[in-house]
């Protein structure tokens, strides 16, 4: 299905150790539908390739699912924790390099073995960057202290996914509306919300070059950059240099994918608002349909340039020449062959 070859980039897995951290992590009512998700995480071979063949998916970047290693109390515990997880990913990269590539899991409960295990991840396992799953124990990655794993990021040159989580505790406006809670919407607030703790807390401007990603069509944020704008400059009782504006910090340092969200009109936002060289497709798998996900790629309202650009060479220029991914016109010289 699908006549452009595809990147996806946000595509989970668990291991058996993993489990029990993501007990409270449950999208769906229906026990059997749930248990068939938890069967196709677990999943490397069978299900999960054939999913992306008949999506038309070349390439998947593998990531645990959340909370992943970041629910664990523990520090030293989850040093030993995301190395199992990153040894277990890389061994499935490694049988399937063509396929697979893969986020790797850090133990920012330690923000100094966060870092070197990131080094260890892209340097020795040869993945591609990590994922995080939002707060690690209530503490975002704006926090000075986690200074020391952003100064590995950017000298690794390596993306970082901001995958969003449960919020600590329970808000109150959330309270007594469990219907809110998850994918339906406190997610994202919580993930537009981290986005937005390392603009305005001068993450960006200490780490420059960061590659950061965020999934959902950017978690509603390309939607309001003007108003994010607008307020920024009230509260700070002036005009704002360009390189000020949250926007420009936004548009310089984070890329967004379509995950979960097959919205013709978001698309085209998305596109209009942080650019066609910063937008990429994802499925969300298990948890979204590949099927779907391609369909609405391939029948959005794009010129075939930009629908190569977000189905694939976007992604490719992000993730580098390193593993397995094509250069821009792959797929004309494989229509032409």
């Amino acid at each position: 299905m699908g006549s452009v070859g595809k990147i996806a980039l946000e595509e989970h897995f668990i291991t058996e150790e993993l489990v029990p951290y993501a007990a409270g992590n449950r999208p769906t009512r229906d026990d059997a539908v749930f248990v068939e998700l938890r069967r196709r995480l677990a999943d490397f071979c069978e299900s999960r390739l054939a999913g992306m063949d008949e999506a038309g998916i070349e390439f998947a970047v593998l990531s645990a699912t959340v909370p992943g290693v970041q629910a664990e109390p523990e520090p030293e515990r989850s040093v030993g924790l995301a190395r199992r997880t990153n040894d277990r990913l890389a061994e499935e990269v490694r049988r399937r390099p063509d396929r697979y590539g893969g986020f790797a899991a850090l133990p920012l409960q330690d923000p100094v073995a966060a870092a070197a295990e990131l080094e260890r991840a892209v340097t020795q396992l040869g993945l591609a960057g990590a994922m995080v799953n939002g707060h690690t124990l209530g503490h975002y990655l704006d926090e000075t202290r986690f200074d020391p794993f952003w100064e590995a990021a950017e000298s690794l040159g390596a993306p970082i996914y901001l995958h969003p989580t449960d919020p600590v505790g329970q808000p109150a406006m959330f309270a007594g509306r469990p219907e809110l809670n998850g994918a339906v919407w406190s997610w994202t607030v919580e993930g537009a919300t981290h986005a937005l703790r390392l603009i305005f807390g001068g993450t960006l401007r200490r780490f420059p070059r960061l590659r950061l990603i965020l999934g959902h069509m950017g978690e509603t944020l390309p939607a309001v950059l003007w108003r994010i704008d607008n307020r920024a400059r009230a509260v700070a009782g002036r005009d704002l240099d360009r390189e000020e504006t949250p926007s420009w910090l936004f548009r310089r340092n984070f890329w967004i994918t379509t995950t979960g969200v097959c919205d013709p009109a978001a698309l085209m936002t998305a596109i209009a608002n942080v650019g066609e060289d910063r937008v990429m497709f994802s499925v969300d798998y298990p948890y979204e349909s590949g099927r779907v996900a391609t369909a609405f790629v391939e029948a959005a309202p794009l010129s075939e340039a930009v629908r190569r650009k977000v189905c694939r060479e976007n992604a490719a220029a992000l993730l580098g020449p390193k593993g397995p991914l094509w250069s821009p016109g792959r797929d004309e010289a494989r229509e032409g062959a």
